[in-house]
């Protein structure tokens, strides 16, 4: 299967913006497939890790000079 990822632009938004982004964009997803979030704001990595901990997928945070990239990728 083909892996894509989608880039959602979060920087300088604050929250609930990059959620509902996500939310959106999650949806939009087929299994294997991700989006990758990039925000500069520290409390959206913690936000999405609630909202997204019941569905079936895989969250992957990491930062870098204070600039965010979280990766969700849908599983089957």
């Amino acid at each position: 299967m083909i892996k894509i990822n989608k880039l959602v632009d979060c920087v300088g938004e604050f929250c609930p913006v990059p959620l509902v982004k996500a939310q959106i964009q999650y949806k939009k997803l087929k299994p294997g497939e991700s989006i990758t979030i990039v925000t500069d704001h520290s409390c959206t990595s913690q936000n999405l890790k609630d909202a997204f901990k019941k569905l079936s997928c895989e969250l992957k945070v990491e930062e870098e000079s204070g600039i965010w990239q979280i990766t969700i990728t849908k599983r089957a």
